[in-house]
């Protein structure tokens, strides 16, 4: 059963991407080609669909930016090999920079972290602008390591990220 708390991340539930074997479409975007292995399901994720991503029989990735173009979460996609060092220095940098309420979650991937900044209703833009300073702040300290979501660099079908598996650890503070 799929038991991972992602209340804070407010998932949208209306569509859900599955991860297919073969590329489902190739996308051009800034001169480059991508070859999505998702394909995007026009139908509500459901419980039943989070219990087989719980159990490994599919992969379920959700969608970072709703329709009306406005994000809820800045996600740090981290990928490197000190887990808990990432998280005590973000967890620092996210707390001088004012930001109060974060999750961070595992991947399949042992070690790996998204981390997730709930920042509800910003808009697309805002967040590409926040990120991008994330980002940049966190790698005067640490070797950066992680990717940043929602980022212009990728076409929009791949700012998604694989639902968590299992909670890291997470801050819920009062904003002042």
């Amino acid at each position: 059963m799929y038991n991972v708390d992602t209340q804070a991340i407010q998932l949208i539930t209306d569509h859900y991407y599955i991860q297919r074997p073969n590329i489902v479409n190739k996308i051009a975007h800034n001169g480059r080609t991508f070859y999505n292995k998702f394909e995007r399901i026009d139908a509500p994720l459901t419980a039943e669909l989070m219990d087989e991503h719980a159990r490994g029989n599919i992969t379920i990735a959700h969608d970072l930016i709703h329709p009306s173009n406005h994000v809820n979460n800045i996600v740090f996609d981290y990928n490197g090999r000190q887990p808990e060092r990432f998280w005590q220095t973000a967890q620092f940098l996210l707390r001088e920079e004012g930001f109060y309420n974060f999750t961070a979650y595992e991947t399949k991937t042992s070690g790996h972290l998204h981390l997730y900044v709930h920042q509800p209703q910003m808009t697309l833009e805002e967040a590409y602008q926040i990120a991008h300073r994330l980002s940049n702040t966190l790698a005067t300290t640490l070797l950066k390591e992680w990717r940043m979501f929602p980022t212009k660099e990728l076409p929009r079908e791949y700012n998604i990220l694989i639902l968590p598996y299992k909670l890291y650890a997470q801050e819920r503070g009062a904003s002042s």
